[in-house]
């Protein structure tokens, strides 16, 4: 019988992510040698990577950072949450960060072929799956640049590293109220900055929806563009920035916020892991 204990077990799946049945299965193998069951696991991840294509990777986190007038964020996406919060997968993706920022990288097709360590970030990714036994992936990377860049993380669990991550982007006058509007978009989930950024054929799809519903529900012919009218109003406070009652001040609108500060926004993006 192989000479291992359950902690033995218990820190190498903490060491590699992988699950309990393989890391006793490449224990037993290697005689309770730690080092040879992790290099038994990391050979047979590899053997098995074309296996995990089809498998869905929906958990993960997002790593960020702004320096200077950028901002960038990665999603490195595992297929649990047990590997996500592994300290071996939040390093990696510090380290898929590191290189994200360091290459300028805008799209996952840059970032993959981006240098990382001695190899590539595609090489390290494949590694790093082989090594955790899960199919793993960067799925997206986020790249803002303006006058003013403020980043909001937010873990939906305290046992999970960051799900939901926000950039906003403002001119100078904006740096006071950044912040809060970050976290404001993290709760409330705009789409638009304000009405002048929604697609015409979203709007004219949404109109022409409110008028059957108003139809259907029998109101008269002649008043239906007023209703309307008033419906696309709740449908542009539910929906663009700048229309929505301010998180910390439901008084006011986010437009209002601004106003006050003599700021404006020029670009928000809200992200949320495996959506």
């Amino acid at each position: 019988m192989a000479n291992f204990t359950a902690a033995d077990v218990k820190a190498l799946r903490e060491q590699t992510g992988a699950g309990m049945m393989d890391v006793k299965k490449a224990l037993v193998e290697a005689d309770g040698d730690a080092e040879k069951a992790l290099e038994i696991i990391r050979l047979k991840g590899l053997k098995s990577l074309s296996k995990r294509e089809g498998r869905q990777a929906s958990a993960g986190l997002l790593a960020a950072r702004v320096e200077g007038t950028v901002g960038v964020m990665v999603e490195v996406n595992s297929e649990t949450d047990f590997v996500a919060k592994n300290q071996k997968f939040i390093d990696f993706a510090a380290s898929v960060l590191d290189a994200a920022v360091a290459c300028g990288a805008a799209d996952v097709e840059t970032l993959l072929a981006a240098p990382m360590g001695e190899a590539t970030v595609q090489d390290a990714l494949n590694e790093m799956a082989a090594v955790i036994g899960e199919k793993l992936e960067i799925r997206r990377v986020i790249r803002v640049e303006g006058e003013n860049v403020d980043l909001y993380l937010h873990q939906t669990s305290p046992d999970l590293p960051p799900q939901v991550g926000v950039f906003v982007v403002t001119d100078a006058a904006g740096a006071s109220v950044a912040h809060d509007i970050a976290m404001h978009v993290a709760a409330y989930m705009p789409a638009y900055i304000d009405r002048d950024a929604v697609p015409a054929d979203v709007l004219e799809k949404e109109r022409a929806t409110l008028e059957k519903i108003t139809l259907e529900e029998g109101k008269p012919e002649a008043i239906v563009p007023k209703i309307v009218q008033g419906r696309l109003e709740a449908y542009f406070k539910e929906n663009c920035l700048v229309d929505q009652a301010f998180a910390r001040d439901p008084n006011k609108t986010v437009a209002q916020v601004l106003k006050e500060a003599g700021a404006s926004v020029s670009q928000f993006v809200r992200v949320h892991v495996g959506a």
